[in-house]
């Protein structure tokens, strides 16, 4: 799932704020030394301080964007180990600061840093440092709660739509299997006609039991997916083809059901399918996952959908499994990796 960044309006105001800040002592002991008259008003002190500010804004930005989203963005490490990179790196930048703050301070301003200065510099971007440290760690916190409360929201949503859907189409399976025999009854005599019907019939049976399960076998998808290819070879003949080639080790582990059969739909879908251009979709196993794949041969005149399977396929692995469905190109090759696991979710041996 791709990760919710935290606003940058949020980051720039919290930025500003605390460079100002951090700037703030430095402004008083200057406007002290005016209305002493120790200090004239001068170009100088002025350069000064908007240099602070200018530092002290970019330190903090950058400070907040490394703990606010680019330390949690893409890179899959352990809670102690990215800590511990996150503390490295905050610590690298607070130094590479401090030292082209100083390095660049006699050319822009004319004047060596003070012993004095120095020392309350070092003092100030370390504090803001612990402060950004932990300002970056809250705003992740709370963009986080607020995206799993969104998303728990969408869920509730999404579990009342499929209960009114479930209503809806609610009626006896009985009645549509009794039909389905009556009607391979009447066309027994057509061998090809009968074994149609048969396979509608295994398809709606298997549709109804595995709306009742969130995982199913490979096995079983398979043998789904195997009653839906003949229905689709049924209408394209020659044209058409499937090459499963899936190891018996995988047959028991576990995928959501109707996955394998949503890829080949989609083949058929978007691709031109004719005797100069006929369609194969291989599936495989390889590395803990099964693949499914076709050549992309798109059609002059696409059929209308919804667009919305792969994406609700995705969905539906991250709320499960949680892992990822892995979409590629290769070659004009269209690639689908679906990741499969054991009943007791664990990995493959």
């Amino acid at each position: 799932m791709a990760l919710t960044k935290v606003k940058q309006s949020a980051i720039m105001k919290i930025a500003i704020l605390l460079a100002v800040l951090a700037s703030l002592p430095k402004t008083i002991f200057l406007y002290e030394m005016i209305s002493d008259g120790t200090l004239g008003f001068s170009s100088v002190w002025l350069l000064d301080l908007i240099y602070r500010l200018i530092f002290f804004f970019l330190f903090s930005w950058s400070i907040l964007q490394l703990n606010a989203n680019i330390g949690y963005a893409k890179y899959k490490l352990s809670t102690r180990m990215r800590m511990a990179v996150l503390v490295l790196v905050n610590i690298t930048i607070l130094v590479a600061a401090l030292i082209l703050f100083k390095f660049l301070y006699p050319f822009l301003l004319g004047n060596e840093i003070s012993a004095r200065d120095n020392g309350f510099l070092n003092f100030s971007y370390v504090n803001l440092l612990i402060a950004l440290f932990f300002i970056g760690r809250i705003l992740r916190l709370q963009t986080d709660k607020q995206e799993s409360r969104i998303e728990n929201e969408h869920l509730k949503q999404q579990s009342l739509q499929n209960e009114l859907m479930a209503l809806k189409n609610q009626i006896d399976p009985h009645f549509l299997f009794n039909s389905l025999n009556s009607l391979t009854s009447l066309i027994r005599e057509n061998e090809k006609a009968t074994q149609f019907v048969k396979k509608l019939s295994h398809m709606y049976r298997y549709i109804l039991q595995s709306g009742e399960s969130d995982l199913v076998s490979v096995k079983e998808e398979l043998k789904f997916t195997e009653s839906y290819t003949h229905l689709i070879r049924t209408r394209y003949r020659d044209r058409f083809s499937i090459d499963v080639r899936i190891e018996d080790s995988y047959l028991d582990l576990e995928i959501p059901p109707l996955a394998m059969q949503l890829l080949v739909e989609n083949a058929v879908k978007h691709n031109e399918i004719s005797t100069q251009n006929p369609l194969t979709v291989r599936m495989y196993s390889k590395n803990d996952s099964i693949f499914v794949e076709n050549p992309i041969q798109p059609r002059s005149v696409l059929k209308e959908g919804t667009k919305n399977g792969l994406l609700n396929l995705k969905k539906r692995y991250v709320l499960l499994l949680k892992k990822e469905v892995k979409v590629r190109t290769e070659n004009n090759i269209f690639v689908v990796e679906l990741p499969v696991i054991h009943k007791s979710n664990g990995p493959i041996a």
